[in-house]
C-alpha cells in the first residue's frame, strides 16, 4: 500500500541518485540518455506519479507537489550540467580552431578568422508546454495516451454524440481526405477520437491525457493556426461527479501555472458533454490583477470541460447507469501563447532563431 512517507522517501533517493548520474556525465549525448532514463515518460519518476492515484486526496496533492518539486529540481541540474558542458565544449574548439597569425606572409592584409561557434539547439516551445502538461499531470496520477492523426467520422463526430448533418459539427472546419467515401476520413479536428478509442477498449476505470496534433481548416490570425496542438483529459469511473471535475482543473491550475492560481467554471455547450462549462484560470501575465490581455477581468480563458454525455458512453459500450466521468481539453499552443504574451501565434511557425532562443 503506497504512503505519503515512501513517497517522500522514494523521491529523495530519486533525487539522489539522479544528482550523482548526472553529475557522472562527461558529454553532451550521454546527458540527453541520462535525462530521458531519469526524467523520460519511462523513467522511475513517470512511474510514481501513476501510482498516486491510490493516495487519499489530501495526501494525493501533497504527494503531487513533492513530485513536481523532484522533478523541477533535476531538470534544473540538468541544465547546470548542460550549461558546463556547452562552456567546455565551446573552449576546446576555441584552441582547436584558433588560427596561428605568425604563418601569415609579412605584408598580408588579410583579417585574421574568428573562431566557428555553434550553440546546440532545444526544443520548440510548445514541446516545452506539452512535456510541462504531460509532467503535471502524471504527478497527478494520470497516464498519457496517444491516437492517429487520421480518424474516420465514426471515432471524430459520430460516437461524440454528432451524427450526419448534426449541426453541431459547423463549430469544426473538417479536413477531409480523398480515402473511402466521401467524408469517411479526416484529419483530427480535436483529440477526443482518443477518448473514443481508449473507452472502447473498456479498460476501467480511466484516469488519461491525451495530447497531439490536430488540424482545422482555419485562416492563419494572431489566435489560430491551421495546425496546432491539444491535450484533453478523460476519468470514467463509478461516483464520479461535477465536483470532482472542479477540482482537479483547479489542483492542475495550482500545479502548472503556481501557487495562488485559481479556476472558475461557467456555463457552455458541446455536444458530447453534459452539463458543460468553459474553465477560466488566473491571468498568468498580472496574477489577477488586470491587464491588457485579459481585457481586465484577471480572468484567461483556457478550454471546456464537462460530464461525459449518457450518448457516447452508450456509442463506446460503456454503462452510463454504473459509470459517470467528465472530460476537459485546451489548446497547447494557445497556453504558450499566455504563458510568454506571445502577441501573434504564428510566430510559433516561423522558424526565426531570434525568436526561439528566447525559450
Amino acid at each position: 500500500m503506497t504512503d505519503i512517507q515512501t513517497i517522500r522517501s522514494t523521491l529523495a533517493n530519486l533525487r539522489s541518485d539522479g544528482e550523482t548520474r548526472l553529475g557522472g556525465v562527461a558529454d553532451l549525448e550521454t546527458l540527453a540518455e541520462v535525462e530521458r532514463s531519469i526524467l523520460g515518460k519511462r523513467s522511475a519518476l513517470a512511474g510514481l506519479g501513476a501510482a498516486l492515484k491510490d493516495l487519499a486526496g489530501s495526501e494525493r496533492a501533497e504527494a503531487g507537489q513533492a513530485l513536481q518539486q523532484t522533478r523541477q529540481a533535476l531538470s534544473d541540474f540538468a541544465r547546470q550540467v548542460r550549461d558546463e558542458l556547452d562552456r567546455r565544449d565551446a573552449e576546446r574548439r576555441l584552441v582547436e580552431e584558433r588560427l596561428d597569425l605568425s604563418e601569415i606572409a609579412c605584408g598580408s592584409r588579410r583579417p585574421p578568422l574568428a573562431a566557428s561557434s555553434r550553440s546546440a539547439g532545444h526544443l520548440h516551445l510548445v514541446t516545452q508546454t506539452r512535456d510541462e502538461l504531460e509532467e503535471t499531470f502524471i504527478s497527478m496520477g494520470f497516464d498519457v495516451v496517444e491516437g492517429p492523426e487520421v480518424e474516420t467520422d465514426w471515432y471524430n463526430f459520430e460516437a461524440l454524440n454528432m451524427p450526419p448533418d448534426h449541426p453541431a459539427r459547423g463549430m469544426w472546419d473538417t479536413l477531409y481526405l480523398r480515402l473511402g467515401s466521401p467524408e469517411t476520413v479526416l484529419l483530427r479536428t480535436h483529440t477526443s477520437p482518443v477518448q473514443v478509442r481508449l473507452m472502447s477498449k473498456g479498460d476501467l476505470p480511466i484516469y488519461s491525457v491525451m495530447p497531439g496534433r490536430c488540424y482545422r481548416r482555419d485562416t492563419p490570425d494572431a489566435r489560430h493556426l491551421p495546425v496546432f496542438h491539444q491535450i484533453e483529459g478523460l476519468v470514467v469511473d463509478e461516483g464520479i461527479t461535477f465536483g470532482d471535475m472542479a477540482g482537479v482543473i483547479e489542483v492542475f491550475t495550482e500545479a502548472f501555472f503556481g501557487e495562488g492560481m485559481h479556476s472558475r467554471l461557467r456555463p457552455s455547450f458541446f455536444p458530447f458533454t453534459e452539463p458543460s462549462a468553459e474553465f477560466e484560470v488566473t491571468c498568468p501575465i498580472c496574477a489577477g490583477a488586470g491587464c491588457r490581455t485579459c481585457s481586465g477581468s484577471g480572468w484567461i480563458e483556457l478550454g471546456g470541460c464537462g460530464m461525459v454525455d449518457p450518448n457516447v458512453f452508450t456509442a463506446t459500450g460503456i454503462d452510463p447507469e454504473r459509470y459517470s466521468g467528465f472530460a476537459f481539453g485546451f489548446g497547447i499552443d494557445r497556453l504558450a501563447q499566455v504563458r510568454t504574451s506571445l502577441a501573434d501565434m504564428r510566430a510559433l511557425l516561423d522558424n526565426d532563431v531570434r525568436f526561439l532562443s528566447q525559450f
